[in-house]
Formats: C-alpha cells, structure tokens, sequence
C-alpha cells in the first residue's frame, strides 16, 4: 500500500497525509484522523510533540515505535508509518472505529459464553503473535482492545504499546513497576523477575469479567486488592458462575495460576477444548446478568478515568503542559506550542499544586456523588474526549462526556465506593500525576499505584 512503511520516513508527513479531525489528545500529544493524498485511505496519526519530551521519553517513543514496527497482526492495531520530523514525531495507524470492544457487548441483544470465547481467541491471537515477535505487551486491560469497525463481527483489536517491552524468549527480567492496578500479576507486586506469562494472567483477569460482568480481584483499598492478587483469591460465586461450564473455569484457573512457570502459554491456551471446540463445549445461552454486570463495570471504570483525567487536563496543563493547539497557515495545516521554560519548577511552587489538587478534588467529589452537574461541568475540561487520551474509536466529546459519565445509573452503594476508592488512593495517583506532569514526562496512558 503507498504510503505504508515498516521503517522511519524521511519524507515529510504533510507531503503523504491531510490532517483531518482531532480523536484524543494527552499532554503531549494528539491523535487525529488523516488521509493518505494518493489512495485516499484513512489512518489515525498519533502526533507527539518531541520538544516537550526527555530523553528518557524519547527512548520510550523510540521502542514503541520499533514494537509497533514488528507487529502485522488482524487481531493488533498496525502502525503504518513513522515519520520523525524537527520538534514532531508522526505514527500512522489503522483507524478503528468501532470503538471498545466491552462498550460494544452491553449493547448488543443477545451474549453468550460462546461469544467470550470468541472474544477471548482474538485476545489471546494478539498476545501470541506479540510473543512469537518477542513483545510483552504488560498493560491487556478493557480500554486497550477495540472493534475494526461497527460492523457485526468486527475483529477484536489490541491497541496502545506505549508500555510494552522487548523480551528474548521465555527469559525473566525485572522491568519495572507497571501496568493497571487490577490487571498486574502476582509477580509483577512481589516484584520479582518477570516476562511474557503476565500478558496471560491479564487474559484470564479479562475473560473472567467477560463471562459474568465483573472482576476477580477487587477491594477499594489498594493494598487488599494486591494482597488478593498476590495470593490468587477468587472464587465463582453463586448463581452467576453456577450456569457458566467447567471448561470456561478451567481455562481461567490455568490463566490465573499464581506460579508464573505454571501459567499457560497464548499457544497452549489457543488449544484449549474451550476454544477450539467452542460449537460444541461453550454455553449458547444468553447472559443478561453478565450485559448487566458489565454496564455497571464500564461505568465504574470510566467514570474513574474521567476524574483522574479531568484533573490531569484542566489543571496540570494549563502552565507546564500546553496542550496542541491547531492552526491554519496557508493550505496546511500545522501544529504549534506554547514555548515556555519547563525546567525549573521550586519546591513551593509543588506545594501549592499539591495544596491546589486536593480543594479541587474535594470539590470534584462532591460534585459527583451528589450529582451537581453545574458544580461539575465548571471544574472539569469541556473540550476532553476520551479518558483515555491517546484512544482510537468513537468518543463521546466535550460536556456530553462529562454529562454522560455523571448522570449513568449507578446504585447508592456504588456512589459510596467512588467516595472510598477517592479517600484511599487518590491523592497517591495525583501527586504522581503531578510530578509526572510538572517534570515533563509523557502524559500516562496507565495510571501506575506504588503498594
């Protein structure tokens, strides 16, 4: 395909590409739609602004683009060129428009143990093909598998390699803290010598919720739900898990075994009875409680991205993180920054922010579990698209993001969690936010919580 490269071009993007509308955006960086001048064909460019970036960023932009590089999978969003520019870095991708796969369940009419097995397959086709490449993944979680498109069927697409890491073989290493709270494995919180077998404990913590709408491991408090997943505690509650078959059970157990080295591998799940004998082993009955279950567990979730996110963007930004700003000069299009010195930030200067963070956090938390819109939609970014900034799908933009998010029916006891998850771990997340923010680190896709 012209304009498709596996290799960094030399060739400028706006010579290849007409920017169109923007989709996301982070600290950063901006992703919007584009269109190749030749063929027409549409593409999401990830656009950083590599300026702003140290260059230990620089590194980790480098990496996720040689990763990106490796992998042409169905079942992965497939980088399609790599342009580096003066003060620019361009990533072309697939555009997928479908948006999240679990956004996608709760809406359709019948859901069955058969389709999460279906679902699962994809899943588990990326991570082997990931692994076969020698790439670990390290952040598989809901907001990362997205649709190809609306259409009924669509392929199943693993998205966001900007933490994944380059591992020879079965060779265990430790490469650091990270990932999404309820998604690490066990050796990940005991920080021990780690590799690809962590991808498939996030597969099984997946196709658990796929199968009855919520997760295996949670506790509001940080340090229960690692003590929880460090010691393999769950179970499959009656009634729910009561119609789901053994065979479902027994791959999640192979999945979720807490000794890494007994862990099944992407290959050996793949060959599971659950999987390939899906026809004749998978339930077909339909799962309304699980369509249930899950409305209320991608409300939770997002809702919790939304708040950490909102913070992030109206407040963090406004002095030491400009965000992308775009204008027209001439026929093209360009993107420009503010400059400014982002070096020299005082000791009393975080203070404040810290200080700053906290009242409007308070009053974000009120606003929420009271469900004071005004109060809200003036403390919050009325130009966020996504939680995730660097997502590719459909968003919800703007105030109706925030207005959807708010007005979701959620049960008192669940507004009571919001409270708790905010009294236990938030300011934790935000003064980490803040120094990434503040010291010029790249946005996080993944909120990291040290135990």
């Amino acid at each position: 395909m012209a304009g498709s490269t596996s290799q960094v071009s030399k060739q400028a993007f706006h010579e290849t590409y007409e920017l169109k509308e923007e989709l996301g955006k982070g600290a950063f960086s901006i992703v919007r739609r584009c269109v190749h001048k030749d063929t027409k064909v549409e593409y999401a460019a990830k656009i950083i602004n590599t300026r702003k970036l140290s260059s230990r960023d620089l590194q980790k932009l480098e990496r996720e683009a040689r990763i990106c590089r490796l992998l042409k999978h169905a079942n992965i969003v497939r980088l399609h060129a790599s342009i580096a520019e003066e003060g620019y870095h361009y990533l072309v991708f697939d555009l997928v428009t479908g948006g999240e796969l679990f956004e996608d369940i709760v809406a359709r009419e019948y859901y069955s143990e058969a389709d999460a097995s279906h679902c699962i397959q994809q899943i588990l086709e990326s991570v082997h093909h990931c692994h076969h490449n020698n790439v670990v993944h390290r952040d598989l979680k809901p907001e990362n598998l997205l649709l190809a498109s609306k259409e009924k069927n669509a392929a199943v697409k693993l998205a966001d390699f900007g933490l994944a890491i380059e591992v020879e073989g079965d060779k265990h290493g430790w490469y650091g803290f990270a990932g999404t709270p309820g998604y690490l494995s066990p050796e990940v919180l005991k920080k021990e010598p780690y590799g690809r077998p962590v991808d498939l404990w996030a597969c099984g913590v997946i196709l658990y919720i796929l199968l009855v709408g919520y997760p295996p491991f949670w506790d509001e408090d940080q340090h229960k739900l690692y003590s929880q997943i460090k010691a393999g505690a769950y179970d499959y509650p009656s009634p729910e898990w009561d119609t789901v078959t053994d065979e479902a059970k027994e791959l999640i157990n192979t999945l979720l075994s807490v000794d890494g080295s007994k862990r099944i591998t992407a290959t050996e799940a793949l060959k599971h009875p659950w999987i390939v004998n899906r026809e004749r082993v998978a339930s077909k009955v339909h799962r309304q409680e699980t369509l249930d279950g899950l409305k209320k567990f991608n409300a939770r979730r997002k809702l919790k991205g939304a708040i950490l996110t909102t913070i992030v963007a109206r407040r963090f930004s406004a002095n030491s993180v400009r965000p992308f700003v775009s204008k027209k000069k001439g026929s093209d299009e360009e993107l420009v920054t503010h400059s400014e010195d982002e070096h020299e930030v005082d000791a009393a200067a975080n203070k404040g922010r810290e200080q700053q963070i906290i009242q409007l956090t308070q009053k974000l938390i009120t606003s929420i579990t009271t469900g004071d819109f005004e109060t809200y939609s003036k403390l919050v970014d009325p130009h966020l698209t996504a939680f995730e900034p660097e997502a590719r799908g459909n968003l919800v933009e703007g105030l109706e993001f925030h207005k959807f998010y708010l007005t979701m029916s959620i049960a008192k006891e669940q507004r009571q969690s919001i409270r708790q998850f905010c009294r236990h771990t938030f300011i934790c997340w935000e003064k980490r936010l803040l120094v990434s923010a503040m010291f010029g680190f790249n946005s996080p896709l993944t909120v990291l919580v040290y135990p």
